[in-house]
């Protein structure tokens, strides 16, 4: 007979993720961001490296939202008004499950944060790297479990 297994098998065996939305002309922010989270260790989903030619981005796109724990949002100029980054938001905010969604803003105000997430406590991204330490306590926590 198999042995079941436990919850703590069963979690190890998933890892926490965290899923980077933003602009492709911010590819190089978010490259940045993504290698910090992933020290931290967690592993992370960019849909322009995760994402093979032929695939359903749309469908691809829900299913690693629907794997995450996390959505890093970059917000910049190029990316606070895009429709991909605002349905990705929405997507993640309409889980049944909770996920954490952190909003990273560069050269970028207030102002022109779409109102869904704009009651989110916003993290300049010269202080990106107290998130990192956070994420860092969470992904333990998460193991630990």
């Amino acid at each position: 007979m198999a042995k079941r297994k436990g919850p703590r098998a069963r979690r190890a065996a998933k890892p926490y993720q965290v899923f980077m939305s933003h602009a492709t002309a911010d590819k190089w922010i978010a490259e940045a961001l993504c290698d910090a989270i992933e020290q931290a260790g967690a592993v992370t989903f960019r849909d322009d490296r995760d994402i093979a030619g032929g695939d359903d981005i749309p469908e691809e796109i829900r299913r690693e939202i629907n794997k995450s724990r996390e959505i890093v949002v970059l917000l910049t100029p190029q990316s606070v008004n895009r429709q991909w980054v605002i349905l990705e938001v929405g997507a993640a905010w309409g889980r049944s499950k909770r996920v954490r969604i952190i909003l990273i803003m560069c050269h970028v105000s207030v102002d022109p944060i779409p109102d869904m997430i704009k009651n989110k406590k916003a993290i300049p991204l010269n202080d990106f790297d107290q998130y990192v330490v956070e994420l860092a306590k969470r992904v333990r926590e998460f193991r630990a479990r």
